[in-house]
């Protein structure tokens, strides 16, 4: 029993002092950084055409109702795409002319009066609207590389589901934006269309895999957008651009046209498709477009009272292993909103401690372990042969690599975790139907579970190599298929978007989004990165 104990006292030791050597290393990392990007710091112009400050839904209402045209309104976005794109690097393949066609002829069936302004809300609800997506999702004609070399020729052939979705509610697709190599990573860079860069500071990190996507619309070039969420590839690049972001629940949006796409059912269910937008009101609509069959297997048009939603929240993880302290900023904001849903609501939210979310890191990269050998280096080869790791290494430090170096150390560390199916892999996987089963009774069909997006505001460029597990916040909720919603609560000390994410059980994606359209209410949510004066 003494040997027992003195065993557990030395690991816990090992751990506090692993902790603490982490901690020294990001405060030197972060000093270093901050000396590297001094005086490079830049935010795009301000927002001077008032139809950029619009949501989708109200653009769809004025173009159906000719108050304005929708050429007039893709133009808009067009220019703001060019003026900003130098700067941020959001956008990397356009359809600038067919989609200023598409916009005439929306125009000139509204102006038609062949279809009501209620048939064509009901029929098209986004007709004559922009809209762009990440370039991992297949837009005919666009590029469809996933930021991999060996594709970056390759052009869609068709639409993704989604986008064909959007297209038939009547959407017009501008662009196709950045994301990281083979949208594994949560920093937007690779070897084909470079390093997208933060709105509001462009020494920092737009987030990934959906980065392009969360720093076009954050800019003001784009009203709605489309991305995909395996391991927080939405939320992250919304919390970190100060937007909205929603990933639905398992298998309600279609993930056909996604590349790479999982191969097995139980990764594509850690997948999910979802709107990004600036506003918190798009959410639902869109979401009713991508769902399309599938939406009426959600509550979508179910009235909310806000006073009968029970909600639960925690400030952190618990103290995981080599993740980052949350953000005083971040846990302010938390107490801030808890405060707001007593005093508006009378909402007594419940403070509660999950345990097992400590292991949020080690559940998802269990989960993601397949059978056989890496998939992630078959992808880095394009399907095309063996992928030799340690020459690429050798290439990348001579420069003459083209991958990033993320993804070289994502095929070392898939290779290096503990093997699919062994005692310790089973473990993480009973050990994460725990916690699903955990949250499943305390939110039951009417609970929301308020947690942190990400245990801090955008890094700079390059600095999650630093911190690469700090993902596990928003990754953790991918594995049980559940509905989650980044929510922004304005900017930090720093001048960086802050938020939280709404986190709802399956089925239940109306509660968290009622919980962004209420937050956004009380809390102003998206702020403009730059303000004319």
């Amino acid at each position: 029993m003494a040997g027992s104990t003195t065993n557990m006292s030395v690991r816990s030791f090992k751990h506090v002092a692993a902790r603490v050597f982490h901690r020294v290393v990001e405060l030197i990392a972060r000093a270093l950084f901050s000396i590297v990007y001094f005086g490079s710091k830049d935010k795009v112009s301000p927002i001077n055409n008032m139809l950029l400050l619009e949501s989708a839904s109200s653009l769809a209402f004025k173009i159906r109702t000719q108050k304005v045209t929708s050429v007039e309104v893709v133009q808009s976005f067009i220019d703001r795409i060019n003026e900003t794109n130098p700067i941020i690097n959001g956008v990397v393949d356009t359809r600038f002319s067919a989609a200023l066609e598409e916009a005439k002829a929306a125009d000139e069936l509204i102006a038609s009066g062949l279809k009501s302004e209620t048939v064509l809300a009901k029929e098209k609800p986004f007709l004559g609207v922009p809209f762009t997506t990440k370039e991992c999702l297949q837009s005919e004609g666009l590029c469809h590389c996933a930021g991999l070399y060996k594709r970056r020729c390759l052009k869609g052939t068709k639409d993704a589901d989604a986008v064909a979705h959007m297209k038939r509610a009547g959407a017009i697709l501008l662009a196709v934006t950045n994301v990281s190599e083979l949208a594994m990573w949560w920093e937007s860079h690779n070897y084909v269309h470079g390093r997208s860069r933060n709105s509001y500071d462009t020494s920092r990190i737009v987030g990934g895999s959906s980065g392009g996507e969360g720093t076009v619309l954050s800019a003001g070039a784009s009203p709605i957008g489309i991305g995909s969420d395996i391991g927080g590839s939405i939320r992250m690049p919304a919390f970190f651009n100060g937007i909205f972001g929603h990933k639905p629940s398992k298998f309600i949006v279609s993930n056909e046209g996604q590349f790479p796409c999982p191969s097995d059912e139980e990764h594509s269910s850690f997948l999910g498709l979802g709107p990004m937008s600036r506003f918190a009101s798009d959410l639902l609509p869109t979401l009713r477009v991508i769902a399309d069959k599938n939406a009426s297997k959600l509550k979508l048009d179910e009235k909310i009272d806000m006073k009968k939603i029970k909600v639960f929240y925690a400030e952190d993880d618990g103290g995981s292993f080599l993740i980052s302290p949350v953000d005083p900023d971040i846990k302010a904001s938390l107490r801030n909103v808890i405060t707001y849903l007593e005093k508006a609501h009378g909402i007594k939210a419940q403070k509660v401690s999950l345990d097992l979310l400590r292991i949020s890191g080690p559940i998802w990269l269990a989960r993601m372990k397949s059978r056989g050998i890496s998939r992630f280096a078959q992808e880095l080869s394009n399907n095309e042969g063996n992928f030799k790791v340690g020459w690429e290494l050798v290439k990348w430090l001579l420069c003459m690599s083209r991958h990033t170096l993320i993804a070289l150390f994502t095929v070392i560390m898939e290779g290096l975790g503990e093997p699919y199916g062994s005692p310790k892999h089973q473990h993480l996987v009973e050990k994460s139907n725990q916690l699903e089963m955990q949250i499943n009774d305390l939110l039951g069909n009417d609970g929301v579970f308020l947690y942190p997006t990400h245990p801090t505001p955008a890094p700079y460029h390059n600095e999650p190599l630093i911190k690469p597990f700090n993902f596990s916040y928003s990754a953790i909720f991918n594995i049980m298929g559940f509905p989650a919603t980044a929510i922004p609560l304005g900017l930090g000390s720093e001048g960086l978007p802050i938020g939280i994410q709404a986190v709802g059980t399956y089925g239940n994606d109306h509660l968290t989004i009622a919980m962004a359209v209420e937050l956004e209410k009380a809390f102003g949510g998206w702020v403009a990165p730059s303000v004319s004066v």
